[in-house]
């Protein structure tokens, strides 16, 4: 790789920000051309910091594709993007890296699929996969590569440490709450990963509860933990609200700090680019990814339990 690590930033779709906040966070940005920006809360929050403070240092993102080729100029001015191309493959021999910027988790595999085999290293946006042929693939792939990185920036929610910090409080846990708006498919792994650091890889059984506009989605952990994880697909002022609930008390907070949340998850990428290291195995992405299909399989099968190992079965 260069001196300074050179990142694609590739993919747009309608409801996700991240080519102009993620590339901001990792270059720095104009506030003129950010305010511009059609997702309010981007400009609002990388504003509440100082502004010579917005960069990664290390790497850069020094090239752009969007969906819509009239957004890319725009994201490019916003963020400090020097080139923007006309294909996605275009980066190819220009890049240390590549990111899928998008979180359609049924079609990560086509997009990532030229960078992943021209060599590159590759960050795919949540969730991974949420189909088991993709997921299957991106498996195949990182035993190939080893080079492949999925996660939710709630992973690195500031306040989540916070929390796990003071466990003892609890006494045992026996039950947590962890609110999304949007999508199961779009948005469960927020609520998921959010709250995965407090206990750990070991998840045994998921059921939804289905009805137009929501779902309520119950999952079992292996150290008796059960969580409830409601996706409510207008309730946006409710995003990030965790509640942990024990023998002894409770703690409940909401995970507000989007921009450190997003920030360390970069500053994460860029390490695990620099050193080859993962901060876990991604056999935890594995296993939240089969929780997240589990989910949609029981919505399908009208309620039904559905066990992770029979996911992880047939993943085989």
């Amino acid at each position: 790789m260069s001196k300074e690590i050179r990142i694609a930033m590739l993919g747009m779709i309608e409801g996700n920000g991240h080519p102009y906040s993620w590339s901001a966070i990792i270059n720095g940005y104009n506030p003129d051309e950010m305010a511009k920006c059609p997702y309010a809360g981007i400009p609002k929050y990388l504003g509440g910091q100082p502004l010579e403070t917005v960069r990664i240092p290390g790497a850069r993102v020094t090239h752009v594709w969007t969906d819509d080729p009239a957004d890319a100029p725009k994201v490019a001015a916003a963020s400090l993007i020097e080139h923007v191309v006309a294909k996605p493959e275009d980066v190819i021999g220009h890049v240390d890296a590549a990111v899928i910027a998008t979180d359609d988790g049924n079609d990560h595999v086509r997009r990532a699929r030229p960078f992943i085999e021209a060599g590159l290293p590759v960050f795919i946006d949540k969730p991974m996969a949420i189909n088991l042929p993709d997921l299957r693939q991106f498996i195949q792939w990182q035993r190939e590569t080893g080079r492949i990185l999925s996660n939710s920036g709630m992973r690195y929610a500031p306040e989540i440490p916070e929390v796990a910090a003071r466990k003892d409080e609890l006494g045992d846990l026996r039950w947590i709450t962890s609110f999304t708006c949007k999508t199961w498919e779009r948005y469960g792994i927020h609520a998921l990963e959010a709250v995965q650091p407090v206990v750990g890889p070991g998840f045994e059984s998921v059921q939804t509860n289905n009805r137009a506009g929501s779902d309520i989605v119950h999952v079992v952990h292996r150290s008796g933990v059960q969580l409830t994880l409601p996706a409510i697909h207008d309730a946006y002022g409710s995003f990030g609200g965790v509640h942990l609930y024990g023998t002894k008390g409770q703690i409940a907070v909401t995970l507000r700090d989007t921009y450190n949340a997003f920030r360390g998850q970069l500053v994460a990428f860029v390490e695990f680019l620099k050193t080859g290291k993962r901060q876990y195995p991604f056999d935890e992405t594995i296993e939240l990814m089969s929780v997240i299909i589990a989910g949609i399989r029981s919505r399908e099968q009208g309620g039904r339990v559905v066990k992770v190992s029979e996911i992880l079965a047939e993943i085989g």
